[in-house]
């Protein structure tokens, strides 16, 4: 995850609503309406305060939205999250980040291996007849 959007991120998830607004996604996929009024059940927040709130979260990639007539229906963005989780994840298994690359490199070797066993093999076999 880049440092800018990994900022990105954690500044969207650092305002109440917002988290609020995630936790109300959490149980599926919601109007724009729905989440208003269930925003509004919770605190004074008028419509336009809630439609930039939302456009934060799009533009931190933490949700996403399909248009249907003319509303809007708002779910998590599971790679947005999954991003933040990768980048929290680094804070507690700081090598992670190289399992993949070194995974790859234990590939390389164990086939610089069997090839060189095949050809040493080879060698034998002709040494022999």
């Amino acid at each position: 995850m880049k440092d800018q959007h990994v900022e990105t991120v954690f500044a969207a998830l650092s305002d109440s609503v917002r988290r609020a607004i995630l936790a109300a996604l959490g149980t599926g996929e919601h109007s724009a309406g729905t989440l208003v009024s269930e925003m509004q059940r919770h605190a004074t927040i008028s419509q336009p305060a809630v439609s930039q709130h939302l456009r934060v979260l799009r533009e931190a990639e933490l949700v996403s939205v399909r248009a249907e007539g003319n509303r809007r229906f708002y779910a998590i963005d599971p790679a947005g999250i999954a991003a933040a989780q990768h980048w929290l994840a680094t804070l507690t298994d700081p090598l992670e980040q190289f399992s993949q690359p070194l995974d790859a490199l234990a590939t390389e070797i164990a086939r610089g291996k069997r090839e060189r066993r095949g050809s040493a093999s080879g060698e034998a076999d002709a040494l022999g007849a």
